[in-house]
């Protein structure tokens, strides 16, 4: 098998793969033949998934309220944190407008929003 072509291969790959994982560890010889076999199937799965099950690039909006309540901020302490006004982050959250690279710099620095995100790259 050199590509998993559909969803019954790849019910069938990802059964194996659960199989094979008891069965290699940290110590197994890249020559074993299970060790051969899980890094294969894997591989295959990964792709398969990549193509299939895809969820995208995350978007800044969402993964700054997630940060948000993961930190425990709300609007008005983000808003502190960041040494910006509450209306700004307001128009941050509903997407009206998007950081400065000022600002950028501090998302990520203090709330550790890869760069990326926060700049939509």
């Amino acid at each position: 098998m050199t590509r998993i072509e559909n969803e019954a291969e790849y019910n069938w790959a990802v059964a194996r793969v659960d199989q094979l994982l008891p069965l290699v560890n940290d110590n197994t010889s890249v020559n074993d033949a299970n060790y051969i076999e899980l890094k294969l199937l894997s591989e295959l799965v990964a792709d398969y998934s990549d193509r299939h099950y895809s969820i995208g690039t995350p978007d800044f909006v969402n993964v700054l309220k997630l940060r948000m309540y993961e930190m425990g901020l709300n609007q008005t302490s983000l808003a502190e944190l960041l040494n910006v006004s509450k209306s700004r982050i307001s128009d941050y959250l509903t997407g009206r407008s998007e950081p400065t690279l000022k600002i950028a710099r501090e998302i990520n620095k203090k709330m550790n929003i890869d760069a990326n995100i926060i700049l939509g790259v």
